[in-house]
């Protein structure tokens, strides 16, 4: 794992739109009165005239996004991960995915990154609500460098698209040079034993897993399953084919998200074995991050844990 300090995924998100909103007048930003926190204020003082703040308005957001797309715009709506899904996602049904629109929801603050601001704050339902809607994408980076890499690749595809940040910093684990494409699964490395399919923050915590279980002489194959919608089947696949077991880690709800989407690969192929790590169907709390994802099992220890169980 690359040891190139901590920055949090909306930093990578806020310098990357920048860059996109210089390159391409047709790039806005729609706030929802939280720029600093979602990290667009710069983009709002270097091109005033793509920006528009709504105020505290998610819902009006999501229809003023639908109306530039249908000018060829390509808005970013920008607010934190519970807002963005959960209070929008009547208007992002309607208006955004049902005419299939070409609008982002760019959103900070996703799973229990938000610690001490407690449950009200930390999105832990939202990319499974936002996955059974028809035409959306789904997408979260597992740090700064995929972070900016990935928010390029959501402006450059067509359509509705989440795309979910953290607050708190975590390590960032991948080069510049590093390439990644939406639906398709990075693989971080190759493993026989077990698989550990991760996402987002707890990227990180799959790494260090399956260097821990290398130690023990069990191989892990790690793979950064950044879009859960459309999931890399193929990838999937391959693992239930080729290994039969893996363990899937989210800072998501085990109900419909990463864990889940995996599961239902698994079961239409009737092969394999799943262990899902995530939260454990309970609202967060305020708590420092990590304490959240411990009391959740979502741990190197844990991962490592359920790998023995399967190889043994």
């Amino acid at each position: 794992m690359m040891d190139m300090g901590k920055k949090a995924t909306r930093e990578g998100f806020g310098e990357e739109i920048v860059a996109l909103g210089r390159d391409n007048k047709d790039i806005y930003v729609v706030d929802a009165d939280i720029a600093k926190s979602c990290k667009s204020t710069t983009f709002g003082k270097a091109y005033p005239k793509q920006h528009v703040n709504v105020g505290i308005a998610e819902q009006n957001a999501a229809g003023v996004a639908a109306g530039l797309a249908t000018t060829g715009k390509i808005p970013f709506v920008v607010t934190y991960a519970v807002f963005g899904s959960l209070r929008m996602c009547e208007m992002i049904r309607q208006e955004i995915c049902y005419p299939n629109l070409n609008v982002k929801i760019a959103c900070s603050h996703g799973g229990v990154t938000p610690a001490n601001d407690g449950a009200s704050h930390q999105a832990i339902e939202d990319m499974g609500v936002l996955r059974t809607i028809p035409n959306m994408t789904i997408v979260m980076p597992a740090d700064y460098v995929s972070a900016k890499k990935l928010t390029a690749a959501v402006a450059e595809m067509y359509g509705p698209c989440y795309i979910r940040f953290t607050r708190d910093a975590i390590p960032v684990i991948y080069d510049e040079d590093t390439t990644f494409e939406i639906g398709k699964a990075h693989l971080v490395q190759e493993g026989t034993d077990v698989a550990i399919i991760a996402n987002g923050d707890t990227v990180r915590l799959a790494i260090l897993a399956a260097e821990e279980l290398a130690r023990e002489g069990i191989s892990a194959k790690v793979l950064d399953m950044h879009t859960i919608k459309p999931l890399d089947v193929a990838a999937v696949k391959d693992c239930l084919e080729n290994i039969g077991n893996i363990i899937t880690v989210e800072d998501h709800n085990i109900f419909n998200g990463l864990g889940s989407a995996v599961c239902e690969v698994a079961a239409e192929m009737g092969k394999g074995r799943v262990e899902r790590i995530g939260i454990r169907d309970q609202f967060g709390e305020s708590a420092p991050y990590e304490r959240l994802l411990a009391k959740n099992g979502i741990t190197v220890e844990n991962i490592v844990e359920k790998a023995k169980g399967f190889v043994k």
